[in-house]
């Protein structure tokens, strides 16, 4: 996968995040309690490109990204496990964030660059509670390829059982079935 899907699949693990900020800050303004000046503006605007960024990153992937046919040897559902640990970072800065601070913005931004890079370095694309919540479940599955055997971290909108599919960096999906006359 290239950089710029890497950094849009990241982006689109904060979607959540970036929606709940997004009405956070409609709501403040609904109330009186913000307006829409210059720091307010933008962070709305940054929020909702990211949101758009994401959701297109994530459609090209599934949808354009080159799927390989591969044997499932194993597969276990590892969803629990990557979801959880990205709530309290969610609740953090909806909540804790006021964003029409330039210095909180600034802030709110270094950390989602910095946790970007740890993301892109280490493919950390399995953690990914965007995913999840429209319903997609993250398995740890043993493949065979090409001759090869080796563990992955994958993500599929149906349950895996071993036997044949086809996958690409980050979803996997059923082989397509065959019409016999």
């Amino acid at each position: 996968m290239d950089l710029f899907r890497k950094i849009c699949v990241y982006i689109s693990s904060y979607i959540p995040l970036y929606f709940l900020i997004l009405i956070k800050e409609l709501v403040e303004i609904a109330n009186g309690n913000l307006t829409f000046n210059v720091t307010n503006t933008t962070m709305l605007l940054v929020n909702l490109a990211l949101i758009i960024i994401g959701l297109v990153g994530i459609l090209y992937t599934y949808k354009k990204e080159q799927y390989q046919e591969v044997e499932i040897i194993e597969a276990k559902n590892l969803t629990c496990q990557n979801f959880l640990p990205y709530f309290p970072l969610f609740v953090l800065f909806a909540l804790a964030f006021d964003l029409e601070f330039i210095s909180m913005s600034v802030v709110y931004l270094l950390i989602l660059a910095m946790v970007g890079i740890v993301y892109v370095r280490n493919d950390l694309f399995h953690v990914n509670p965007f995913l999840n919540i429209i319903g997609f479940s993250n398995y740890e599955i043993v493949i065979r390829s090409g001759g090869e055997t080796k563990k992955i971290h994958i993500f599929s909108n149906k349950k895996i059982r071993p036997g044949k599919m086809f996958a690409n960096s980050i979803f996997i999906k059923n082989a397509k079935k065959t019409k016999k006359n």
